[in-house]
């Protein structure tokens, strides 16, 4: 068959005279709906390889730039973190044959509300790798109810949607870390299945080890598909409030304030930043563990101008995220100085960080947000909340 002779794609099927255009060569042709669909699969190759070269080499300038725009203050939390994360990164994507570069997994301390989790969210976000949120209060000593440690590596898995590579090089963060502290210094005639033995269960698989996953998820069984997974690459970050290890520091520092001749003691300026792996110890993380956390991140609690700002100025903040159900009802939601301000306060009162403006919003939107479909159908177009509709004890319907 001659070129003049083709009359339809050799990929599509397509007539000529049912496309814009039909190109023929030496007994082929192609219709351009063809050449628009095969452009787009090579660009979409060429966009990922671009992406991978650019996580691969990873500015800690750059992500600590990203973090700004979701997470407000902790300078020094990002800077750390920052330049951990490059460093485990170029450990991955730099293997070497003379030398063993030694994971850094990270410990976070810091208030509740202070912005850990959603510092480790953020990073995942940033670096497109899977990421796992697991508590540690879940977990138990493999052998009793409960999640055991392996069930952390199936939620990166499942996270990953079954690609085990990435699965490899992907981030768990492990919430209320400091939940699992021994309960106690003296032995026990019981197990402290959640506590100790949690941390002793979580030591190879934070340094580095092989373990089989369900491929389905959810707990082992014997004639179920098992997946193996190395983690060796995957990077851990744990984080906990640690209540109560200000009085370990003070203690440390300042020497202890109790018996009989003991000398007062007044109040010290220390802060988590002053914690060194002893207190941790004390506090009743085993040595083991707290040596696989070489990275440590200290956050500060928020101050009254972190609270307005979270508010207000952060990407994906709360006053643009609850503008933004009230719109959908053709209903514009607006804020006085005053009641923002007010807000902040009250949410820094709580003492549970930036989780109390969630909550003081809430209290104080509520009775707004049930009526907005009767403010719609009477013609409310806007709703403005001041000082004083933020000062009612008990929002009322």
């Amino acid at each position: 068959m001659t070129s003049e002779q083709i009359e339809t794609c050799s990929f599509c099927g397509k007539h000529k005279d049912d496309v814009r255009k039909l190109i023929v060569g030496n007994a082929v042709a192609i219709c351009d709906g063809c050449v628009t669909l095969c452009d787009g699969l090579l660009g979409d190759e060429v966009d990922s390889e671009l992406k991978e070269l650019k996580k691969s080499s990873i500015n800690p300038i750059e992500l600590k730039g990203f973090l700004d725009q979701y997470v407000i203050g902790q300078n020094s939390a990002k800077l750390i973190l920052s330049v951990a994360i490059t460093n485990h990164y170029k450990r991955i994507q730099n293997p070497q044959k003379d030398i063993e570069i030694e994971k850094t997994n990270i410990l976070m301390l810091g208030p509740t509300g202070t912005g850990k989790t959603l510092l480790a969210k953020t990073v995942a976000k940033y670096l497109d790798v899977p990421f796992a949120i697991a508590d540690a209060t879940s977990i138990t000593e493999a052998g009793y109810v409960g999640d055991d440690v392996e069930s952390l590596i199936s939620r990166l898995y499942q996270a990953a949607k079954g690609d085990v590579e990435r699965t490899e090089r992907g981030i768990i963060f492990i919430d209320e870390i400091d939940k699992i502290a021994r309960k106690s210094e003296s032995a026990s005639i019981t197990r402290d299945v959640s506590g100790e033995g949690v941390q002793q269960a979580l030591l190879k698989m934070v340094e580095g080890t092989k373990c089989r996953v369900p491929v389905m998820g959810g707990r082992k069984h014997p004639t179920g598909d098992m997946v193996e997974i190395d983690t060796s690459n995957i990077l851990f970050i744990a984080g906990g409030a640690f209540v109560g290890i200000d009085d370990i520091i003070n203690n440390r520092v300042n020497g202890s304030s109790m018996g009989f001749s003991a000398s007062f003691v007044g109040q010290s300026n220390t802060t988590l930043a002053d914690t060194v792996p002893d207190d941790l110890i004390k506090f009743g993380m085993i040595p083991e563990f707290v040596g696989r956390f070489a990275g440590w991140v200290h956050l500060d609690p928020l101050e009254l101008e972190d609270m307005v700002t979270i508010l207000t100025d952060v990407k994906n903040s709360l006053l643009k995220q609850y503008g933004w159900l009230f719109s959908v009802d053709q209903v514009k939601l607006d804020f006085s100085a005053e009641a923002i301000l007010a807000l902040a306060q009250r949410a820094l009162d709580s003492g549970v960080g930036a989780r109390g403006l969630h909550r003081e919003l809430n209290r104080v939107l509520l009775p707004h947000m049930y009526n907005l479909t009767k403010y719609h159908d009477t013609g409310i177009s806007q709703v403005t909340i001041d000082a004083e509709l933020v000062d009612v004890p008990k929002a009322l319907l």
